[in-house]
């Protein structure tokens, strides 16, 4: 058997990542379980094993194919997994099949004695392309609020990587790339960029998208712990900074027109798929070519010369990355509905305590449960007003999209019958949950999960009531927020 030494950089980069793994299960709510972890590693190692053992006859500890099963496990995501479902199964198969495969580009696909890829990287990002993000999806930019958990996090892939590409002489090229990527993102940002989140109720847009980006621990450990991969990048020092440079600018340029963070996450890993393949050409040019002409002997002119096609270059490269962010800035341009107060008195103390999902307390946004309750009561009220009037207009301080659309029509039939039929909602119970009606990567929305009971009053042409009939009622109300700090209501589950 053939043991790593406690020297190996492998396992140092092992230590962060399963600690990071084990402060998403216990702090950091990753929707990830243990078996699913475990599975990706052990599918790597066994792999690892078996080739290693009829190859060369010997059992090798399998180091650098539980860092590919791990780092897999790190950043594969479920769509619809839950936070704190430690122990499920679900998908184990699709973790084991993109780590196998992860794996296996390893031996497969070699160049010089050399594998091509970073294997979790080519792996992830076939996946992600293959089964599409109605299946899985990437880890999140962003993970949770700051806190004691995210202090840690941040402690434990900032400490551990700057210890190992500090030995690995490859911090240079690590910080070259991180201030490349935010100078890019930057551009983007001043252009008006915006992507939908599954962890925020609105796009994400402005500083806050930079913001994101830059101190995003996914793409720290990206810069870290991925592209810093010694046996897929240059071999030079200086390579390796051009490198880690033309690497950010076409992540950059692969993020700027996605409008979703999942399609953000698969540019931004992306990049590195489609550069490594050229990383022996920039051996050779920097080898070449003296960028500045700064060798002695090179006449002041062609310095000039060399250092505004540098300058020009760079405001190309500006210019493409706004324009290609052109089909992302749409979605900063979607209107806000208008503030409306409405005329109605809802008395708080009538409404039941309101209860929060997980995933609703997770997200990367402050609301308030009982004003959110109270918003849906005056909601509710305010379209029993509309009926009753047969004032449409009375709706925009309700609802909003598709509900909005239903209750107008809804207005003007009874108008026209002359009797209308007012629905009078009395709720015993309120939870808010996090749930995504057009799919999780065109963003969040709370949904006020009410039951209770519902008395229609029948009124005839004058006024004069005509009838009551009871009935419970158990339904989902789509919540979002226009402007100001009012809510509105923007469809139902059955609608």
């Amino acid at each position: 058997m053939v043991l790593p030494s406690v020297r190996d950089p492998r396992l140092h980069l092992a230590s962060v990542i399963i600690t990071i793994h084990v402060l998403g299960q216990t702090a950091l709510g990753f929707r990830v379980s243990v078996p699913q972890i475990v599975i990706a590693i052990v599918t790597c190692a066994l792999i690892e094993v078996i080739w290693a053992l009829r190859r060369t006859g010997q059992i090798v500890w399998p180091a650098s194919a539980m860092l590919t099963g791990s780092g897999v496990a790190l950043i594969l995501r479920l769509v619809g997994m839950e936070r704190g479902d430690h122990w499920s199964w679900e998908g184990w198969h699709i973790f084991a099949a993109v780590a196998g495969i992860s794996l296996l580009t390893k031996y497969l696909i070699r160049y010089r004695g050399s594998h091509v890829f970073n294997p979790s990287n080519v792996g992830l990002v076939a996946a992600f392309l293959v089964l599409g993000e109605e299946v899985i999806e990437p880890l999140d930019f962003w993970w949770a609020p700051l806190g004691l958990g995210m202090g840690l996090a941040y402690l434990v892939i900032l400490v551990g990587g700057l210890l190992i590409t500090r030995r690995l002489r490859l911090l240079t090229m690590a910080a070259a790339f991180w201030l490349t990527l935010v100078v890019g993102i930057g551009v983007l940002t001043v252009s008006g960029h915006c992507m939908t989140a599954a962890w925020a109720l609105q796009p994400v847009c402005g500083t806050s998208f930079w913001w994101v980006i830059a101190s995003s621990p996914e793409v720290l450990i990206f810069l870290f712990f991925m592209i810093t991969d010694p046996k897929t990048i240059p071999e030079g020092g200086a390579a390796r900074v051009a490198f880690a440079v033309s690497l950010a600018l076409v992540c950059t340029l692969l993020i700027a027109p996605q409008t979703t963070e999942f399609g953000a996450k698969v540019g931004l890993l992306g990049g590195l798929v489609l550069m490594t393949p050229l990383r022996l050409l920039f051996d050779r040019l920097m080898e070449r070519v003296d960028l500045l002409g700064l060798r002695p002997g090179i006449a002041p002119v062609r310095t000039f010369a060399r250092g505004a096609a540098i300058g020009a270059l760079v405001v190309v490269i500006a210019v493409g990355i706004v324009a290609a962010g052109a089909p992302a800035r749409d979605t900063a341009e979607a209107a806000t509905p208008a503030a409306i107060e409405p005329e109605v008195d809802i008395d708080p103390t009538l409404l039941p305590p309101v209860t929060v999902s997980a995933e609703a307390q997770a997200l990367n946004e402050d609301f308030d449960p009982d004003a959110l309750a109270v918003f849906l009561a005056e909601a509710l009220a305010i379209e029993a007003d509309a009926l009753r009037t047969g004032d449409t207009s009375l709706l925009r301080a309700a609802d909003d999209g598709k509900r909005l659309l239903a209750m107008e029509r809804k207005v003007e039939i009874a108008a026209t019958r002359g009797e209308q039929v007012i629905p009078e909602h009395t709720f015993d119970s309120l939870h808010i949950d996090v749930i995504f009606p057009d799919g999780s990567q065109d963003g969040a929305s709370l949904g006020l999960v009410a039951t209770g009971t519902v008395e229609n009053v029948t009124y005839d042409a004058g006024g004069v009531e005509q009838g009551r009939e009871g009935d419970t009622f158990a339904t989902t109300f789509v919540m979002s927020q226009g402007a100001g700090e009012r809510w509105l209501i923007v469809a139902e589950a059955d609608e």
